[in-house]
């Protein structure tokens, strides 16, 4: 690394030393401007070498994380890339610190910047040191111990790891506080953008370390290290929207062994589909509900968008089918698939068919409906795709690179919620519902809002819904914070060309309709003590239904949706104060929730 003492820092203060010497009257002044003219000199050499660093160790990480996304092989291992960095991010906080750093970053204005690069140097070299580093020593002890033990992962030295990744989260959430009480506007705009980038990049870090941490807390007791595990796995089919996503179907049994997993058998919704179970779910369920429809009934099992109470109930249905009882449950539908065979590769089904990350919400929720009239065969074909799918995935395991790629595409799938998991077990499932693959209904007093579909005719129109939501804050009463909800969905199914099965209509509705025509009970979940002002659809006075679900006022419509039409459910709401943006519910359908909501003005600002 280049000194800072040579080159023109020098030739600065010869010049102004020979001004001063033919100027002895000046003395005590040319003796303090040469302290804050080195000082200024330093800092701004300093200050251009740490940037230097910074980058490098920017370039470093950035490279390691564009190898593991593109799966290719790496030049380095990652804990050479994360130790790289380390080096530079320390070598950038050493210039950053000393005397002249200190007091030129506690002058008034003109050291807000100084301040936000030295904190920000301060930062990296935490972020590396305390985070990165100790989580790619834990990686690298993980994927040895997998590869030791056939490619399952090694239980007992992710139990290990688990203090050094509750440092490591708390080490970032830390720093991020940090990052976060450094000045954000400053006179030199390129400080702001290195803050805000950084900020950024911990935003997206953080609950990636949080997630970790749980991970190596609740993973070695679920995937069998003690004992072994049985768990329910249910494909949700989001043709037909349910309040977690998608209608239950296919299943299947996971077990779990000390970190071996195998599917012990399959099945699908004709098994399940009479069976009855009797599960309490409280008084506002039942009210928001019925008493017995959704408990008692596989298709209608999963309404409530808390994914627990799905959960509860389909353990429920299984020991009163088996006599087994249940560890868990899981819950994913073919977006997830999706997302994860473009990491793990194609299927093959029995016939040849190959199921890939870009054909398998097609086959699986559009074309089968034409290419299997007869119901049985149907529901075969989607247990042959569930059995070649899984086959595949599990099957991954035994190669480092898919394995690798395939976690990372598990996480992501995990964190958009995609896929759900419940534990049976409480210590666990507390530890489950603090994250989005937990599928919780928040029943805190945080702003919030969702926007909850389910089918209502029996169709398989979901499959063309789009929906769009606007969440948009508007000024503050005594009442209370006006919010408008503009909430507008869109059948875009086609006019022709659908079997009988997609577009039947169940409800047999005392109006006539046309193919393509759906139904849709549509619900907004609002901020707990939300008062509802007004509400119209299409522009006209509506009335709706009001219930409450863990807190949460819920408005509902009943909507007759016909194809090619948009219609638009706007409420004005009274809501508490706050400065805060709210929580958005996503319920994950084939064509994602498209969603805006800006942080409102405080109150009396």
């Amino acid at each position: 690394m280049p000194r800072p003492e040579h080159g023109f820092a020098p030739r600065i203060a010869d010049r102004a030393a020979r001004w001063c010497r033919r100027r002895p009257a000046a003395a005590s002044m040319c003796a303090a401007a040469g302290l804050l003219l080195a000082g200024a000199v330093w800092i701004a050499v300093t200050g251009v070498l740490a940037r230097h660093e910074l980058l490098a160790a920017q370039r470093s990480l950035e490279s390691l994380r564009g190898t593991a996304a593109a799966g290719a092989p790496a030049t380095s291992t990652p804990e050479g890339a994360v130790r790289e960095a380390a080096d530079r991010a320390a070598g950038a906080h050493r210039l950053t610190t000393g005397p002249a750093w200190y007091a030129a970053a506690h002058l008034p204005v003109l050291g807000g910047p100084v301040r936000t690069v030295r904190g920000a140097a301060e930062a990296a070299d935490r972020l590396t040191r305390d985070v990165l580093s100790p989580l790619a020593d834990t990686a690298g002890e993980l994927v040895a111990g997998a590869g030791a033990d056939g490619g399952h992962l090694d239980l007992s030295a992710l139990r290990r790891a688990a203090p050094a990744l509750h440092e490591a989260s708390r080490s970032a959430s830390e720093v991020r506080a940090d990052v976060a009480g450094l000045p954000r506007s400053t006179w030199l705009p390129a400080a702001d953008r290195a803050r805000a980038l950084l900020a950024d990049q911990l935003d997206r870090l953080v609950p990636a370390t949080v997630e970790a941490a749980a991970a190596a807390r609740v993973m070695p007791s679920m995937l069998g290290e003690k004992s072994p595990r049985r768990y329910l796995v249910v494909f949700e089919n989001t043709a037909e929207a349910r309040g977690t996503g998608g209608l239950p179907g296919a299943f299947a049994i996971l077990t779990a062994d000390r970190g071996r997993l195998g599917f012990e058998r399959f099945g699908n919704d004709s098994e399940l589909g009479k069976v009855r179970a009797s599960v309490d779910l409280g008084a506002e369920y039942t009210a928001m509900y019925g008493r017995h429809a959704p408990t008692g009934v596989w298709a209608n099992s999963n309404v409530s968008p808390h994914f627990p109470h799905a959960a509860r109930i389909w353990t429920a249905m299984w020991r009163e089918h088996s006599g087994q009882r249940l560890d868990g449950a899981f819950a994913l539908d073919p977006g997830a698939l999706a997302g994860l065979l473009a990491a793990a590769g194609p299927a093959r089904l029995p016939d040849g068919t190959a199921v890939t990350a870009a054909n398998v919400v097609d086959l699986t929720e559009r074309t089968s409906y034409a290419a299997f009239p007869d119901t049985a065969e149907r529901k075969a074909y989607f247990l042959d795709v569930a059995r070649a799918t899984s086959e595949v995935l599990l099957g991954s395991a035994g190669d480092p690179a898919r394995r690798s790629a395939l976690f990372a595409a598990l996480r992501g799938q995990l964190r958009e919620g995609r896929v759900k998991v419940w534990s049976a077990h409480p210590a666990e499932q507390r530890e489950l519902a603090a994250h989005p693959f937990g599928g919780v209904l928040p029943d805190g007093p945080a702003p919030f809002a969702g926007l909850v579909v389910n089918n209502a005719a029996g169709t398989k129109l979901d499959y063309y819904l789009d929906r769009h939501m606007d969440w948009t804050a508007g000024r503050c009463t005594e009442a209370g914070r006006e919010v408008t909800v503009t909430a507008s969905l869109t059948n875009g199914a086609p006019g022709s060309g659908l079997p009988a099965y997609v577009t039947q209509r169940v409800d047999r509705p005392p109006y006539g309709t046309r193919p393509g025509d759906n139904r849709l009970l549509v619900s907004y979940y609002a901020t707990l003590g939300a008062r509802l002002a007004r509400a119209t659809v299409d522009g006209r006075p509506a009335m709706l239904n009001q219930l409450t679900e863990r807190g949460h006022p819920v408005y509902t419509v009943d909507m007759e949706l016909p194809r090619g039409v948009t219609r638009t459910l706007v409420l004005e709401l009274v809501e508490r104060p706050s400065d805060r943006p709210p929580t958005l519910l996503h319920q994950q359908l084939v064509r994602p929730l498209r969603a805006t909501a800006r942080p409102p003005r405080p109150c009396g600002g």
